[in-house]
């Protein structure tokens, strides 16, 4: 049916094509009656011309360029192509040429090794080659120092150990760069600055050391990354054979809980002050040959001295003693010890007890006067008496010394009865122990 309306219409038609659309158009007029044809598919051809027409306006609108530089290269394509093969075969017939001249200046300079040119042309291209690395070398003391400030800045304890092993981290990695590399100048400088981080990071942990409240875990944990940071600080005592194998960090951790105790008695200060004025009353009064009754300021600030001195020196003793255990030998030669008795030499608890001692005894030696109240005095007594039991249970009793506070007869009798109810107290409670863990 196709077929035929095509060779009907072949004589009225231009350019006669059986191609799909004409046969799906012929196939559409196969379906439509005489009156169809006459009436609505004219209409419907004006309307789809119309449409298309509209289309075609908006697209020539919408592309008119493109279409303008597709015709123009389109209509040069035919020059463009030959003229492309003939360069691609200069430059082909080029390649051989430019591969033997490479070839003859390589050979021709290769053993030249004084050339200025040459030289600096190779530390470019070196330089070139490696500059990803060089950068990242650069960034390290930056990243040093980031890691430090941020472990100083947090206060948790979580985040500071992992920033400070960052920081450790980094630091050995300049460290190893150092000894591959000890003649380059960057290197150098790189390590430079390293150093002055690190030194920063030892300020920061020393200072931590001085933190209140210190605890064992954070204890141990500092002292650990200052062996680390500063390994020379446990051979400042000599060759590094002292029996504590603690060096120098044990003086600076006694040095800086020392100064926690004297700042957390400065706050004492007010109470201080007025114990002062009584002092100055009593001495006053005893220039004027006057009685002196007085000393309840004196009273609250010694005790409140004591009870704090009693807490931070056991506090202090037993964080030593758990953080440097004593790490000697039994096995230490005793023919060594005989020819250098300075060998092994004390740690720096052996006289920091009595530096404590001193510290107490001095305060007390210069208030203790003032309280005149019997009761009062015999409180202060015992309460000294607890604190010197407390530091001998790790080694530091002091009881002994107190005897030398007492300057004044009536003083005297006041301490030995002291010590005697303690004394009798002390065997109660043994008694008393023993009895329950026998039961």
């Amino acid at each position: 049916m196709t077929d035929s309306l095509l060779e009907l219409l072949a004589p009225h038609l231009e350019t006669p094509r059986a191609d799909d659309t004409t046969s799906q158009y012929l196939n559409h007029l196969s379906t439509l009656s005489i009156q169809d044809l006459q009436s609505t598919e004219l209409q419907s051809l004006a309307q789809s011309s119309h449409s298309t027409l509209l289309s075609l306006q908006a697209l020539s609108n919408r592309s008119h360029r493109s279409f303008i530089t597709s015709a123009d290269n389109l209509s040069s394509l035919r020059t463009s192509i030959p003229q492309l093969t003939r360069e691609a075969q200069q430059l082909r017939d080029a390649i051989p040429k430019l591969d033997e001249a490479a070839v003859g200046f390589s050979t021709k300079y290769s053993k030249i090794t004084d050339n200025p040119a040459l030289e600096r042309r190779k530390k470019a291209t070196q330089l070139a080659r490696n500059v990803d690395r060089l950068s990242d070398i650069l960034e390290l003391p930056s990243l040093l120092s980031t890691a430090v400030s941020a472990a100083s800045a947090n206060s948790g304890a979580g985040a500071s150990s992992t920033t400070y092993s960052s920081a450790l981290d980094l630091h050995a990695h300049i460290k190893r760069l150092q000894t591959l590399y000890p003649d380059s100048p960057l290197i150098q400088d790189v390590a430079s600055q390293a150093e002055d981080a690190m030194k920063e990071m030892t300020s920061n942990l020393i200072a931590g050391l001085r933190a209140q409240n210190l605890r064992l875990a954070a204890g141990m944990r500092t002292v650990g990354w200052l062996r680390r940071v500063a390994p020379d600080l446990e051979l400042l005592q000599g060759d590094g054979s002292s029996g504590t194998g603690e060096g120098a960090l044990g003086a600076i951790f006694l040095i800086c809980r020392l100064a926690h105790l004297v700042s957390t008695l400065e706050a004492l200060d007010p109470l201080r002050e007025l114990a002062d004025q009584e002092t100055q009353r009593r001495v006053d009064a005893k220039q004027k040959s006057e009685s002196w009754s007085d000393g309840q300021q004196t009273d609250r600030y010694l005790k409140r001295y004591i009870e704090i001195f009693r807490e931070q020196s056991f506090a202090i003793v037993s964080l030593y003693k758990n953080i440097f255990a004593t790490e000697q030998s039994e096995s230490t030669d005793s023919s060594q010890k005989a020819k250098d008795p300075l060998q092994n030499r004390p740690s720096a608890l052996a006289t920091f007890p009595m530096h404590l001692v001193q510290l107490l005894t001095d305060t007390m030696r210069a208030y203790l006067p003032n309280v005149r109240d019997r009761s009062s005095r015999e409180s202060l007594l015992t309460q000294l008496l607890y604190c010197a039991a407390s530091l001998g249970r790790l080694g530091g009793d002091f009881g002994m010394i107190l005897t030398e506070l007492s300057g004044e007869e009536e003083m005297e009798y006041e301490w030995e009865e002291v010590m005697r109810k303690h004394r009798a107290l002390a065997g109660r409670l043994e008694q008393l122990t023993s009895r329950v863990a026998a039961h």
